[in-house]
């Protein structure tokens, strides 16, 4: 049976804009290096403008 893990990820607000740039690539190597493969993201929060708030990065085993 496979293994998922769900890792949350938040963009952080610096004035009008939504910064995130570097997290996802260290979480996404951090678990590779654990034997897990990206699969994909979930939105879990989202703006009244529909901009993504929220994330979850979702890794298989």
């Amino acid at each position: 049976m496979k293994e998922y893990k769900y890792v949350e990820v938040k963009y952080k607000s610096k004035g009008v804009l939504f910064l995130c740039i570097s997290e996802p690539k260290e979480i996404i190597n951090k678990y590779a290096e654990q034997g897990y493969s990206y699969v994909g993201f979930i939105p879990t929060e989202i703006d009244a403008h529909g901009s993504l708030r929220k994330i979850e990065l979702i890794f298989e085993k």
